[in-house]
């Protein structure tokens, strides 16, 4: 269980407790309407993708270092794959077994980071 997360015998399946509110997992509808409006982002499964590429392997180490520092603040972390020039983040809010209203203010939160 993570760390500031408490589940309820009462929750349904798919709901996690964070101080007092529940985190629902979204339905395809959501899931699709919130996509909408997350530029460069993309279902992959139970996961929202966003690829970038830079012009180094350096530049590319600043924008992780820029996303982990937000991630850290939000308290949700994304799944990174790096490979010399190329960044993928995927998110998915694993806890609550799918995407969640958490995994799309985080990407917001990312789309306004300078990559």
């Amino acid at each position: 269980m993570q760390s500031g997360f408490l589940r309820s015998n009462s929750a349904r399946k798919g709901e996690l407790f964070r101080g007092g509110g529940a985190v629902a997992v979204l339905s395809s509808d959501q899931i699709e309407e919130r996509l909408r409006s997350c530029s460069g982002w993309s279902l992959d499964g139970l996961a929202i993708l966003r690829e970038f590429t830079f012009p180094d392997f350096a530049r590319a180490m600043t924008f992780v270092n820029r996303i982990a520092t937000a991630a850290e603040e939000a308290n949700h972390h994304p799944d990174f794959d790096i490979r010399y020039t190329k960044v993928v983040l995927r998110l998915s809010s694993h806890d609550a077994g799918g995407l969640t209203s958490r995994d799309f203010n985080l990407a917001h939160r990312i789309n306004l980071i300078e990559p």
